[in-house]
């Protein structure tokens, strides 16, 4: 096995990752932008490099066998700064790159930032690059999060649903491809929760494990944007924001499917079971 490099080891997802190649005693190279913030994991070693720093990343990547590249944190130059971090991997001769996308990525996709894992996708398939794409549904364990302080949880889903995933269970996929990605290469795997469900589901299924009474308020795309005008934040945010939601109702986040199960030997982990580990 070759060196493993890891992103976004300071965050959710990659920390989960790194985490996981360390207790299997795989040595790793964690690439982030802040040192001090890095895990310390047994077997890895610490690079420093931003995603818009060609020569910082090429330099990290050097030797690479495989990388795992979490997408970069919301910004309205995301999508540059995923160009600049793939030709880097390319120019430094990276033997696999696996990518965390969107679920129903697409041009034309609902969901702003869809778009841009998707335009992703298709600059990472230009360099040739032999990949993964692992294409994940929404986190089951943001939505708790996404209920307001007056226990309600507001947006334009209507009666849409989503098959919201656990981040440990994308970390455990993660893992295997990232041990093994030969099999895994040139496909693109839909990671989902077990069931597909409507926000009032989702409300039900807090309320049912917290003890909090928890519901869905159905907004207009209108009053979607003016609850949301308060936070101050940019256009292209708030666009993301809401387009979760009508992405939701146009479809877009349905359907269940089997990569989990067939790739980790294990089920995907509904929806309360998330929100109970994270409470424990």
């Amino acid at each position: 096995m070759g060196m493993i490099v890891v992103t976004g080891s300071t965050g959710r997802l990659g920390g989960r990752v790194a985490r996981r190649l360390a207790a299997a005693g795989i040595p790793q190279r964690l690439l982030v932008r802040d040192p001090a913030r890095a895990p310390l994991l047994d077997g890895a070693t610490v690079t420093t490099a931003e995603y818009s720093d060609a020569t910082a990343c090429r330099n990290a990547l050097t030797s690479g066998d495989t990388v795992l590249m979490v997408s970069a944190a919301e910004d309205a130059d995301r999508l540059s700064q995923h160009r600049t971090f793939v030709d880097a991997a390319a120019e430094a001769g990276v033997g696999h790159l696996v990518y965390i996308s969107f679920y129903g990525a697409g041009p034309a996709s609902t969901f702003t930032l869809a778009r841009d894992h998707w335009a992703t996708e298709d600059h990472i398939k230009s360099t040739g690059l032999p990949h993964t794409f692992l294409r994940d549904n929404l986190y089951a364990d943001f939505i708790p999060m996404m209920v307001g302080p007056d226990d309600v949880l507001r947006g334009p889903a209507g009666t849409g649903r989503a098959s919201v995933v656990a981040q440990d269970d994308i970390a455990d996929v993660a893992t295997v491809v990232l041990r093994d990605p030969a099999p895994h290469t040139g496909l693109t795997h839909d990671l989902t929760g077990p069931a597909a469900l409507t926000l009032t589901e989702m409300c039900q299924i807090i309320t049912d494990v917290t003890g909090t009474p928890v519901r869905y308020h159905e907004e207009t795309v209108t009053e979607a944007y003016e609850s949301r005008s308060s936070h101050q934040a940019p256009s292209w945010l708030v666009d993301a924001w809401v387009s979760t939601y009508t992405a939701i109702a146009a479809g877009e986040m349905n359907g269940v499917g089997s990569a989990i199960p067939d790739i980790t030997g294990h089920p995907a982990t509904p929806l309360a079971e998330v929100i109970r580990r994270n409470r424990s």
